[in-house]
């Protein structure tokens, strides 16, 4: 039976459960690494429209986006090992730490390659046209023109596909990973106060949100200064148009009376 709650516990269970925080931060990097290379992969035969590649890769991104993760949880952690069987190789003994890494990064490649596919589709097609015109390769045009304003353009959806990566990596203690939730369901059912370690738990979460919601907004900035420039210049000499008109200029006239 749950204990009375007990505002004590809270700051007893928080350095426990953050010396477990590293676990947690591994994962998430981890499986965002894999799922970059894996979406980046899986984006180019749709980009591309390699025709047989291409219908693969939609098949991969609906099965992963449209099945829940603790579901792909377990089909991978009991499923691989059976099917690596057939072939005779013997996975049983692995980390639960790979499974729970391969699941996270199988099912952010499937995010992240949605996130490139349109980031690089919202580079409007006339530059790229312009720097073939100039005798760029398309790989000069890739690295010089698309990437840099696809990176900028897909910096908001990466930064929420991070965060929610980092809030699912709690469903990792159903294979029995101790990071940050199964560190604090150990608590919880030794102690008996299980509330405060959820609001412990829910604390160092919205720290490390916070803190990567900031960081990224700075890196977004930081990409879009040229953007911001431009259209700072712009709307200047938009406005320094306005008043040289000469309809402007009529209409001081016809305010005044006459014109000196």
């Amino acid at each position: 039976m749950e204990q009375q709650f007990e505002i004590t516990y809270v700051f007893d269970f928080l350095p426990k459960l953050v010396s477990y925080l590293h676990i947690t931060l591994f994962i998430v990097a981890c499986s965002m690494l894999l799922g970059v290379l894996i979406g980046f992969l899986i984006a180019l035969p749709r980009l591309y429209e390699v025709p047989v590649l291409r219908r693969i890769s939609q098949i991969y991104v609906s099965f992963f986006r449209g099945t829940p993760i603790l579901i792909q949880l377990f089909l991978i952690y009991y499923g691989l090992p059976e099917i690596l069987k057939l072939v005779n190789v013997d996975v049983s003994k692995a980390p639960v730490l790979t499974f729970v890494i391969l699941t996270f990064g199988l099912h952010g490649g499937a995010y992240i390659s949605e996130v490139i596919r349109a980031a690089v589709k919202a580079v409007d097609r006339g530059q790229i046209e312009a720097a073939y015109s100039i005798g760029m390769t398309g790989f000069q045009a890739f690295t010089r023109i698309i990437m840099p304003q696809a990176l900028a353009i897909s910096i908001p959806n990466f930064a929420n596909l991070l965060i929610a990566n980092l809030k699912d990596t709690s469903l990792a203690f159903s294979l029995g990973a101790m990071e940050l939730m199964g560190k604090a369901q150990t608590l919880g059912a030794a102690t008996q106060h299980f509330i405060e370690t959820y609001i412990c738990l829910s604390l160092i979460y919205f720290v490390i949100c916070y803190g990567l919601e900031k960081m990224f907004l700075d890196i977004e900035k930081r990409l879009l200064r040229h953007e911001q420039s431009i259209v700072q210049r712009d709307s200047k000499f938009t406005f320094r148009r306005l008043f040289k008109t000469p309809w402007a200029a009529s209409a001081q006239t016809d305010k005044g009376g006459y014109q000196s």
